[in-house]
């Protein structure tokens, strides 16, 4: 059964097939493998679906986690700033405020591989930074009280070429300076 879409797929996620969440069923996964990362992606455009923005980003987060990715779908980059473009005005649902999600995410990681995971929350920072207009303000609290040093978009792109996935640090690089609305018969697997 297809979903009742009131919203487009987002096209840099898998299409999902069913009402209900695709982890519904599914046993609490303790290895983050690549059926990990699918049923995140999946998970993801479940929430973007139902009008969950905001949900959808945490999905996109968890996808993160996984020790590797199912080959057929590439690191989501792309897919946050889709998400994060077709919901900058509110009209999908609530969205939050991803610059300062990823930056108390970037900044606050821990549990395994979170030197890297860290990386890539700075990253979507800068994604969502570039992404978004000042609606969408960083945590100046945070900022100063910590005196928190924000990495430049070169240092993250370069520690994730280190430490990444296979190629991953060229999918960010891509979603930096691509339109989210390209698109043009490209393959879900580049």
């Amino acid at each position: 059964m297809q979903i009742h879409l009131k919203k487009p797929l987002c096209p840099w996620l898998p299409e999902v097939h069913s009402r209900e969440k695709p982890w519904k069923n599914r046993p609490k996964q303790v290895e983050k493998d690549a059926a990990f990362y699918l049923a995140a992606l999946q998970f993801a455009q479940f929430q973007w679906l139902e009008g969950k923005p905001a949900q959808a980003i945490l999905q996109l987060n968890k996808s993160w986690m996984a020790d590797e990715p199912d080959p057929q779908f590439q690191p989501p980059y792309q897919a946050l700033v889709w998400i994060m473009e077709n919901s900058k005005r509110g009209e999908s649902g609530f969205m939050g405020n991803p610059v300062r999600h990823f930056q108390h995410l970037a900044s606050r990681m821990s549990g395994p591989r979170a030197e890297v995971r860290s990386w890539r929350a700075w990253v979507c920072f800068h994604l969502a930074s570039k992404w978004l207009d000042h609606g969408y303000p960083r945590d100046g609290i945070q900022l100063a009280r910590e005196g928190l040093w924000i990495p430049s978009w070169e240092r993250s792109l370069w520690e994730l070429r280190k430490s990444g996935w296979p190629a991953e640090y060229c999918y960010a690089e891509k979603a930096m300076h691509t339109s989210v609305n390209y698109r043009a018969n490209e393959s879900m697997s580049h």
